[in-house]
């Protein structure tokens, strides 16, 4: 029998051994991870210029420089601090600057089979200028052929399975003096770029968040095919919140749109195919808008030109089976829309104030059925404005049936306007206006009627400091009033049908409906002006 002392001997001797066994196996690691450390620290230097050369190789019109490259020979991995890219064409100020990109093998996906790369993009800030996006919009090259990947795969050789941004920030900042447009806190993961199921058409799974200028979100989460080719695809759900739309005015300026205020929350389902692109909000909210489209002579021929576009675009986008367009309700709120004309002499602005409107079941697909939309707001700030509205996509174009109500609007309001087209005033008054349209088979039919309670055009007293051929010429446009006038409800009021094709492929849908409903407009509502102004005028020379 053993003793315990023999015990002790024998189990003293046995861990004695384990030790050195161990001490046999990790000394030797020990030395050699020193070595692959010490190869790796004399090799950085070397290795950073080498890696920023093949980037500098691959990219077309950017310079890329690399602070610090760390090589990780533990993992395979691999750091680069302090990267900076900038555009030849304007390199002040750099258009991305990288605190930290982190690359290693996807230890994971591994275990499948693959060997790929695992990408971490550390607070990178994206800054473009006026100048520098020109240049981007420009260039002729496609995006995809100015080597941003093959740059990528320069700097790790592995094909990228899992890609990840944190905190990301991107500036846009234009001419003139408008607010950048800032995204910040931007997250992006994206998982099994390669490592994919080859029967799913989005193998990919995506998740995305920033903050939007002051105090906006953005989300989606969806999923993702980024080797589709030609180009890579998405569908997923993306949601907007307090989104403050008065950023968007160098952009919209850009339109004759001077936007002021007004924020959007919406969310819908989002699809990029390769057969199908789908864009589908199930309810969005503009809250507190103040938009103006402003029309001026110098840009009238632009104007024309972006109205001409976007009637094609809508045309082809009409029942278009790759496309798909639908909002299930868009709602505007606390709003101020209008139409500002400095084309006109003397210039004037017509606009919608207090606006609540809804639109609902609104597509480009016929058999989405018919969409409707209600609004309601003060005319000019004074009176009740109220049109209701159907409208549906069909082939021969666009279908619709709109009816308006505009009542009890303070006359006086609307002089600018009546000066640019009767040159005359008024002093007193209501106006009222009624008018019904509606649109089949390339044919736009239906009335416009104003009409006015208690018209006074002539004031002594507001007149007493224009001319004398300024105050016959009112008084001879009172005398039509008073012409015009039913004596028994003391109103003014006349009818202009509006009768023509919307159809012509020379003019665009919008162009002639705004003519239509203008002359008819402006026909009713002045009848007969411009004919007593020739005949004051020539009663003066007399």
């Amino acid at each position: 029998m053993y003793t315990r002392s023999k015990i002790s001997t024998i189990a003293g001797a046995g861990l004695h051994g384990i030790r050195r066994h161990w001490m046999a196996i990790t000394i030797p690691i020990a030395i050699l991870l020193v070595i692959a450390y010490t190869i790796a620290f004399l090799i950085d230097e070397p290795l950073r210029r080498y890696t920023e050369t093949k980037v500098n190789r691959a990219l077309k019109g950017y310079t890329a420089r690399i602070g610090k490259l760390n090589f990780h020979p533990l993992g395979f991995a691999l750091d680069l601090d302090d990267v900076v890219v900038t555009q030849d064409e304007h390199p002040e100020p750099a258009v991305i600057r990288l605190e930290r990109l982190s690359a290693s093998v996807h230890w994971r996906a591994l275990l499948s089979g693959k060997l790929v790369a695992d990408v971490e993009l550390v607070k990178p800030a994206v800054y473009v200028n006026l100048p520098q996006a020109r240049k981007e919009i420009e260039d002729p090259t496609p995006v995809k052929e100015r080597g941003w990947q093959d740059a990528l795969e320069a700097v790790y050789p592995l094909k990228i399975n899992h890609f990840e941004i944190q905190q990301g920030d991107v500036t846009y900042v234009d001419q003139g003096p408008f607010k950048p447009l800032h995204i910040r806190d931007l997250n992006l993961v994206a998982t099994d770029i390669r490592n994919r199921p080859r029967k799913r058409p989005y193998p990919s799974d995506v998740r995305f968040s920033a903050l939007v200028f002051d105090k906006g979100r953005v989300s989606a989460d969806g999923q993702a095919n980024f080797l589709a080719e030609p180009n890579p695809t998405f569908r997923g759900d993306v949601e907007l919140a307090d989104i403050e739309l008065d950023y968007f005015k160098p952009i919209t300026n850009r339109y004759n749109l001077w936007v002021d205020k007004g924020v959007l929350t919406a969310n819908g389902h989002v699809e990029y195919g390769l057969e199908v692109k789908t864009v589908s909000l199930a309810r969005a909210t503009i809250d507190g808008i103040k938009v103006d489209y402003v029309h001026t002579a110098p840009t009238a021929g632009a104007e024309r030109e972006v109205r001409q576009k976007a009637a094609t675009a809508a045309k082809q986008a009409s029942n278009a089976p790759d496309l798909v367009v639908r909002i299930t309700e868009l709602q505007l709120a606390r709003s101020t829309i209008g139409f500002v004309n400095k084309a006109a002499t003397p210039a004037y602005r017509v606009f919608i104030s207090n606006t609540d409107g809804t639109l609902t079941n609104l597509s480009n697909q016929e058999v989405e059925g018919t969409a409707g939309a209600k609004l309601k707001g003060a005319f000019m700030g004074s009176g009740t404005a109220t049109a209701e509205a159907t409208f549906k996509a069909e082939k021969s174009g666009p279908a619709f049936d709109i009816g308006v109500r505009v009542e009890e609007v303070d006359v006086t309001t609307l002089n600018e306007l009546f000066r640019a087209y009767g040159r005359f005033d008024t002093s007193a008054g209501r106006f009222f206006l009624y008018s019904e349209l509606a649109a089949n088979d390339g044919v736009i039919t239906g009335y416009v009627k104003p009409l006015f309670k208690d018209l006074k055009i002539y004031s002594k007293e507001q007149d007493r400091s224009k001319p004398a051929v300024r105050k016959m010429y009112e008084h001879v446009v009172s005398g039509i009033a008073k012409l015009l006038k039913n004596r028994q409800r003391e109103e003014v009021a006349t009818k202009a049908e509006v009768l023509g094709r919307i159809d012509n492929p020379r003019v665009s849908t919008v162009d002639a409906v705004v003519k239509l409903v203008q002359n008819a407009f402006f026909k009713a509502i002045l009848p007969g002006f411009d004919l007593e102004l020739s005949r004051v005028g020539r009663t003066a020379e007399k």
